[in-house]
Formats: structure tokens, C-alpha cells, sequence
């Protein structure tokens, strides 16, 4: 009987240590896939944010574009009224502007007249 006790008892031993050790396995495989559930959504967490911030980014240049070609336009303009300004400078230059300044100002006597009647009218007060 001694030798069939020993056996049970090694039997026994045998499958109470094969039980912990599938138990052990078990919780290490749970846990495993819970740390790969938690690595998945910060994975996930991370895809959104990276893609929110690129979708901000985005948004700023362009708005920075359209700020550019706004001041791109201003400056063309600019250059453009520039320009008209050069070429009337040239035209008075040249002497082929005098009738757009004969049109503008009265001449000299009436501007004299002009000026002089108000100070008749002020003297006669």
C-alpha cells in the first residue's frame, strides 16, 4: 500500500502543480491581452489627437495662405497705382498733360477774383 499511497500522492502533487501552473499561464494570457487592449487604445488615442492637430494645423496655414495672397494682392495694387502715379509724372513731364490741368484748377485771374471777392464781402460787414 505504500508504494500506491506514494503514487497517488506524487499523482496528486502532479495535477494540484499542473493546475497553478495552467492557472498561472491563464492570468499571464489575460493579462497580456488586457495590457494589448490598453496598448490599442492609446494607440487609437493618439491617431486622434495626431490627426486633430494636423487637422488645426491645416485650418492655420490655410488661413495663413489666403492672408498671403490678400497681402499679395494689396501689393500688386499698390504697385499698380504706383505705376499710374509714374506715368502721370511722365505726362506733366512732358507736356501731354496740361489740358487734365487746365480742367482741374481755374485760371490764375479767376482764382485771384475768387479769393477776393469773400474778403469784399467781410470788409463790407
Amino acid at each position: 500500500m505504500s508504494t500506491v499511497l506514494i503514487i497517488v500522492i506524487v499523482v496528486v502533487v502532479v495535477v494540484l502543480v499542473g493546475g497553478l501552473i495552467a492557472g498561472m499561464v491563464r492570468r499571464r494570457g489575460a493579462a497580456e491581452r488586457e495590457q494589448q487592449r490598453e496598448l490599442e487604445r492609446r494607440r487609437q488615442q493618439a491617431v486622434t489627437e495626431h490627426r486633430q492637430a494636423a487637422e488645426a494645423g491645416t485650418g492655420r496655414a490655410e488661413e495663413a495662405e489666403h492672408r498671403a495672397r490678400v497681402a499679395t494682392a494689396m501689393a500688386e495694387r499698390e504697385r499698380a497705382e504706383a505705376r499710374l502715379h509714374e506715368e502721370a509724372a511722365q505726362s506733366h513731364e512732358r507736356g501731354l498733360a496740361d489740358e487734365d490741368l487746365m480742367r482741374e484748377s481755374p485760371p490764375a485771374a479767376e482764382r485771384e477774383e475768387v479769393g477776393a471777392e469773400p474778403r469784399r464781402h467781410n470788409s463790407d460787414r
